[in-house]
């Protein structure tokens, strides 16, 4: 059973925000991602191989940036599942709105 977690508004800005210099995520095609928006658009427009290079054999490269630096467990866990670079897009576009949504 899913235990429920409060996102608080300072949570959710921090979650958002661009990290430090020294966290960033460093693709394979040359991408920065500073932050969860650059990771939406990079998967929006990365080629799969891309996404395949970041996400198979093993690894799961953006579910451990977003679990460790950007410290977001239920989008880490979204983006582990997802075996597709469009579903993880969508996660992480579902993931951005809940969390904008705590900032109004």
């Amino acid at each position: 059973m899913a235990k429920i977690v409060r996102i608080m508004r300072q949570d959710a800005e921090r979650r958002l925000s661009n990290m430090p210099e020294e966290y960033v995520f460093w693709c394979c095609d040359g991408r920065i991602l500073r932050n969860m928006r650059e990771l939406k658009a990079a998967l929006d427009t990365m080629t799969d191989e891309t996404f395949a290079y970041h996400s198979d054999g093993g690894k799961s490269d953006f579910s451990n940036w977003v679990k460790d630096i950007i410290g977001d467990e239920k989008l880490a866990r979204d983006l582990h599942k997802a075996t597709s670079r469009t579903r993880a897009a969508k996660s992480v576009t579902a993931r951005i709105a809940f969390l904008s949504s705590k900032l109004v």
